[in-house]
């Protein structure tokens, strides 16, 4: 099933069974299942008020080919900020929960231009994350990205600089929030090109923060991707991203903690 297809699927029925083809290891990865929950929750909210910020907390894997139940709950409705909460249950257990805050546009003197996006090798210039079954994420069968910053995981080079170009393989209809929310998470964690080897690796929270009003973008656009280390060790790690558009534009901004066996 393409991402369009589980969306259409969560938004008919809040119960989903997700494919192994969207698999990360044994769970399924983690930007769908925050997608669809986030797609859940912004339907709770009244018109005209855009996602500024997601909280997720993975609190243990979403199992594919195993039915799942999707929860949202408004908390709060004022005049200008909704305040959502949103679940996925699976075997009577939480395994996702998420905070996210939607707001309208105010009134006010403080405008700044948004952060610029860095110099990139151009999208058909850099190496590809290629789909290899048994090897790769099964869902990078869905999602391609193209290295422009840092080394590839377990290469055992190291640096502090990670990312590239992102785009879905089955061009979306349209580009929502819910596709960003997506893309975002599909680059690995930064900390994994300082392993020389294999080892487990997952995102424990993340934040995400969508810029409004969004840049224009075409549904098969590419979108840039670069995380940077904070800090790591003692088998955690801290790290930040932006993403742009293809015209150096500010699309969102993204913040992680990170788990790393190795």
């Amino acid at each position: 099933m393409t991402f369009d297809e589980l969306l259409s699927s969560v938004r008919e029925s809040r119960e989903v069974v997700i494919p192994a083809s969207w698999g990360q290891g044994r769970a399924t990865f983690g930007g769908l299942v925050a997608a669809l929950a986030f797609d859940v929750m912004a339907s709770k909210v009244a018109p005209g008020r855009a996602m500024r910020a997601l909280q997720v907390s993975f609190v243990g894997p979403v199992e594919p080919d195993a039915p799942a139940i999707i929860e949202a709950e408004l908390l709060r409705e004022g005049k200008a900020v909704s305040q959502v909460q949103g679940r996925i249950l699976q075997n009577g257990e939480t395994r996702l929960a998420c905070l996210a805050s939607f707001g309208g546009d105010r009134e006010s003197s403080v405008q700044l231009a948004p952060s610029p996006a860095p110099e990139a090798v151009p999208v058909d210039q850099c190496q590809e994350l290629s789909y290899i079954p048994g090897v790769t994420p099964e869902f990078t069968q869905h999602i391609e990205m193209r290295w422009a910053f840092g080394h590839m995981p377990f290469s055992g080079k190291g640096g502090r600089e990670m990312g590239g170009w992102m785009q879905f393989r089955e061009t979306p209809s349209v580009l929502t929030d819910a596709h960003i929310v997506a893309l975002v998470d599909a680059w690995p964690p930064a900390l994994l090109p300082h392993l020389k080897g294999p080892a487990p690796a997952s995102s424990l929270s993340w934040a995400l923060e969508i810029v409004h009003p969004r840049p224009a973008m075409k549904p098969g656009e590419w979108l840039l991707y670069r995380a940077t280390i904070d800090q790591a060790g003692a088998g955690y790690g801290h790290t930040h991203a932006g993403i742009w558009t293809e015209r150096g534009e500010l699309v969102a901004l993204s913040r992680q903690t990170v788990t790393v066996f190795g």
